[in-house]
């Protein structure tokens, strides 16, 4: 199974302590390195984590740059991990798996498994926030605008010309939508109030 991996580290998710990070392989948008810009649906772009009122949420985005017309790229080949460190030895100690389906009338839902505090998997259509009623863990998977800034002008300009030509009005990632794996759970099942946060695609047969 190929991988393709995106890490974000952050500590004190509750305490606001501070961590070191390590240098990781790592997705952005079309230039991951494990993974072919063609092959979009295991393309991570960004990885988001944060937290308010006792909740975590989590956030995987991929197949970015779409334009409002185009269809989703869901894939039931790809499976999607959210990977959790909770005890500082950068291997995870809590992981929730999504994974994208069809019904018989060709409808596309998701199957969320791992999610502290919930029994078996959270499964529901696409583009629906699914909540379970035990644990009132949520999940959402779905097209989403983009929150990825970029000004791919200023960066192209930059590399030609060896100064800075950034420009905040341009945003390259504007008006375009990404494919998004949403989870919140109440973080307290995790146990600890410091946390390393890393996200993980794999294609079946690669």
């Amino acid at each position: 199974m190929r991988v393709n991996s995106k890490q974000l580290i952050w500590a004190g998710v509750l305490a606001g302590a501070v961590i070191g990070s390590t240098v990781v392989i790592a997705a952005d948008h079309h230039e991951a390195d494990t993974t072919s810009a063609d092959d979009a649906s295991a393309n991570i772009g960004d990885l988001y984590a944060f937290h308010a009122g006792g909740r975590l949420t989590l956030i995987l985005t991929f197949d970015g740059y779409k334009l409002k017309s185009e269809t989703p790229s869901y894939d039931p080949d790809v499976l999607y991990g959210f990977h959790i460190d909770t005890n500082g030895d950068n291997s995870p100690d809590q992981e929730i798996w999504a994974r994208f389906g069809q019904n018989g009338a060709g409808e596309w839902g998701v199957s969320v498994e791992g999610i502290p505090g919930v029994e078996g998997a959270v499964i529901g259509a696409v583009d629906e926030v699914v909540v379970d009623d035990a644990s009132g863990a949520q999940v959402f998977a779905g097209f989403r605008d983009d929150p990825f800034f970029f000004d791919l002008e200023g960066y192209n300009d930059t590399l030609m010309t060896g100064q800075l030509s950034f420009d905040a009005a341009r945003d390259f990632v504007a008006f375009k939508n990404t494919g998004a794996i949403v989870v919140e759970f109440d973080h307290a099942g995790l146990g600890s109030t410091s946390l390393a946060v890393w996200a993980t695609t794999g294609r079946r047969g690669s």
